[in-house]
């Protein structure tokens, strides 16, 4: 069995042709009765030992924090970061494996920001500042070794923290709009994901992968301040509320649809099964409410699915001709 980066190392070293491997992947993919830049492919598990190898540095790494953090929670965090680093030496630099590159970089990234904060003692705006800061550098340093596609996703995520942690720093009253300052945060992480997406609009290469991982990071963040506004968490149901959050979820949708990606559909997801299911609550269905919307949106969400393309097509076409440019070819 071969992966997308075979193919790709195997026109690297001149065995085949840039036009025949994406011949072969056209190909492949009408015989799927499918299309590649809809797919939304990305790298995570090429075998089981990839999962065998994660569960290993996980256990070890797991170990090695909770052995060291009675002696030092800084030094443990720190010993963690250098044994990530060490081991993606091996495998993700040596063995290619994806999965166990995802969760070195995110144990890495993660390790170095917490050794920052637990150096400092309580968490406050300047630690938050300093360990964002550091934690950016640390993944802008993991990704010129290791070019691991989620490494810019979680220097961009460090960066954010950094900003906001800046702006609560110089301007103290900020903190009463931390929601809209992470939403600010990730509209910016939106429009880097759009840079990687507008580099490789037929996605075939690891930029997709990249883009994938920001649009990823970038949804929870624009999502969860304009839904937590609403109030659905709060008691704060009327019908107009939640005719509100199903109309910004049809927006979210088509927005998805433009762009070729799930991901604000996915985070988007937990308000909308609330607000219908508490809209069904008002009306007399408790109890099986929650069913009845699962079936609802469920059944949706698998037609959407099976007539992805086609309604993409008919969305785009649509568009005004220096849009269509920036986002993935329609086929």
């Amino acid at each position: 069995m071969y992966t997308d980066n075979d193919l790709e190392q195997a026109v690297e070293k001149g065995i085949f042709t840039a036009s025949a491997v994406e011949q072969f992947r056209v190909d492949a993919l009408q015989r799927r009765n499918t299309h590649f830049a809809d797919e939304e492919d990305f790298k995570l598990v090429s075998s089981f030992n990839d999962i065998f190898v994660l569960m290993a540095c996980a256990l070890l790494l797991l170990s090695t924090g909770w052995v060291l953090q009675g002696i030092s929670a800084p030094l443990a965090a720190v010993v963690v970061a250098v044994l990530s680093w060490g081991l993606a030496e091996f495998f993700v630099l040596k063995r290619k494996m994806a999965l166990p590159g995802i969760f070195l970089l995110v144990s890495f990234v993660g390790s170095i920001f917490a050794a920052v904060v637990l150096a400092l003692g309580l968490p406050s705006e300047n630690g938050f500042m300093l360990a964002g800061s550091i934690a950016a550098i640390a993944a802008w340093c993991h990704w010129k070794r290791f070019k691991v596609p989620i490494t810019v996703a979680a220097g961009t995520a460090s960066a954010v923290v950094f900003i906001v942690s800046l702006l609560v720093s110089l301007f103290p009253i900020l903190k009463n709009y931390l929601s809209w300052l992470m939403f600010g945060g990730g509209l910016v992480v939106f429009m880097v994901a759009m840079k990687w997406d507008s580099a490789d609009l037929k996605r075939v290469t690891g930029k997709s992968d990249v883009a994938f991982w920001l649009h990823l990071t970038a949804a929870p963040l624009i999502v969860h301040p304009i839904f937590s506004t609403l109030g659905i968490f709060d008691g704060q149901h009327s019908t107009a509320t939640l005719a509100l959050i199903m109309g910004l979820y049809i927006l979210l949708t088509l927005v998805s649809l433009v762009i070729d990606r799930r991901a604000f559909m996915v985070s988007a997801l937990v308000y909308v099964l609330v607000a219908l299911t508490k809209l069904l609550d008002t009306y007399g269905l408790a109890g099986d409410s929650f069913a009845y919307v699962g079936v609802f949106i469920g059944f949706s969400l698998l037609l959407l699915s099976g007539f992805w393309h086609k309604v993409r097509y008919q969305l785009v076409i649509r568009l005004p001709a220096s849009w269509q440019a920036k986002v993935p070819v329609i086929q």
